[in-house]
């Protein structure tokens, strides 16, 4: 019985040292896989039916003189001189609005009819002093007639006279009134005396609000219309603490929006507000060199400067791929094999990026074209 006890008693010793030294084993050989996909997770190795579809292609670093090209972003805006509230000189009803939110308008064009007795009294009281006018012009003359013959006393000379310059003067005042609500008075006569005055646009542009329905009375201050002029259209864009120095007033840029980032429009930097803000950047100012009426009040807009020029080494744009705001390159090993590789990049234009030594890059050959199918084939194989 004390046998058997010792027996079972060492069997069982056994099999727990044996399941610990399995355990061991286990464990080892996951640490050893784990460091081998570690070491592993920076290159990728692609199938003979992988490399034709991606098509992937080399190239090596190339020399070349690159202009520096600093990226701008920000949104369309108008001069306040070039926004205008429009209100009618004087009150009464709306009678009709030609034009609804966003009308393009030309300057003369109606915008809307307002109507008010007044305008009928204004008209009258016109043509009513124009008579009085004339007939205190034809006493003028009669009385210095009199008094030359001393037939009338100089008191009623001067009283024709006061009487005269007096029509005169309201009769100008009567004129002003009229021309500064769209009636020509030279032409007034009492057959054409209307009820209603024209509301007219001052300039070329477009509405941006409407503040006024038909039938609604207004008053000379109400604001009838906001109407912009497109030719005080400005470019606020945004630039960053490390461009500053390469952005100047009087430079030519390139702007597109991002609907149709293909059609540039030229526009010139105005002005640069001499200011860093917290995010790190400025304001830069600029006016479009012609009209583009695709750019409209709170667009947004990116922008292209192109600066000083230098000598130096860089790859294809596409060579270079972008993964958590860093950059990296890929660099053949053979045997359809690639390896991941960190840079730094430099200035960019349309077709070069420049790579920031580059000491141990000058003999290898780097992907080219199938660079991002790498990236994406690299991600996925981390996950």
């Amino acid at each position: 019985m004390y046998l058997k006890n010792i027996s079972i008693f060492s069997l069982s010793v056994i099999l727990l040292l044996s399941s610990c030294s399995g355990k061991n084993e286990e464990e080892k050989t996951v640490y050893e896989n784990t460091k081998f996909k570690e070491k592993d997770q920076s290159t990728v190795q692609l199938s003979v039916q992988q490399m034709q579809t991606v098509g992937l292609t080399t190239t090596t670093v190339q020399e070349k003189t690159m202009q520096k090209l600093v990226r701008l972003n920000g949104k369309v805006d108008i001069a306040p001189s070039h926004i205008s509230s429009i209100s009618s000189i004087m009150g009464g009803h709306i009678k009709s609005i030609h034009v609804i939110n966003g009308s393009r308008f030309s300057k003369g064009q109606i915008l809307a009819v307002v109507e008010d007795p007044q305008f009928i009294q204004l008209q009258q009281d016109y043509l009513v002093t124009k008579a009085q006018l004339e007939s205190a012009r034809l006493n003028l003359n009669r009385q210095k007639d009199l008094n030359t013959s001393k037939a009338s006393s100089d008191k009623t000379l001067q009283t024709a006279q006061a009487d005269y310059s007096t029509l005169i003067a309201t009769l100008k005042g009567l004129e002003e009134k009229l021309r500064i609500i769209g009636i020509n008075a030279k032409g007034l006569s009492s057959g054409n005396i209307r009820s209603r005055i024209n509301v007219y646009a001052p300039f070329n542009g477009f509405v941006s609000k409407i503040s006024v329905n038909n039938g609604q009375y207004i008053n000379p201050s109400d604001t009838l219309f906001e109407l912009i002029n497109p030719s005080g259209l400005l470019l606020e864009l945004k630039v960053f603490e490390k461009d500053i120095n390469d952005v100047k007033i009087g430079q030519e840029i390139l702007v597109y929006n991002n609907q149709s980032p293909e059609k540039k429009s030229s526009a010139k930097i105005i002005s640069i507000v001499p200011n860093i803000e917290n995010g790190g950047s400025s304001v830069a100012v600029a006016k479009l060199s012609s009209p583009n009426h695709e750019f409209i009040k709170g667009m947004y807009i990116n922008a292209e400067v192109t600066v000083n020029s230098r000598y130096t080494v860089g790859l294809p744009n596409e060579s270079v791929v972008s993964f958590e705001n860093k950059n990296y390159i890929f660099e053949e090993l053979g045997n359809k094999k690639f390896k991941i590789i960190p840079v730094n990049t430099g200035i960019s234009d349309d077709q070069f990026t420049e790579i920031l030594k580059v000491e141990n890059l000058r003999d290898k050959k780097i992907v080219q074209k199938g660079a991002y199918s790498l990236l994406m084939l690299l991600k996925n194989k981390v996950e």
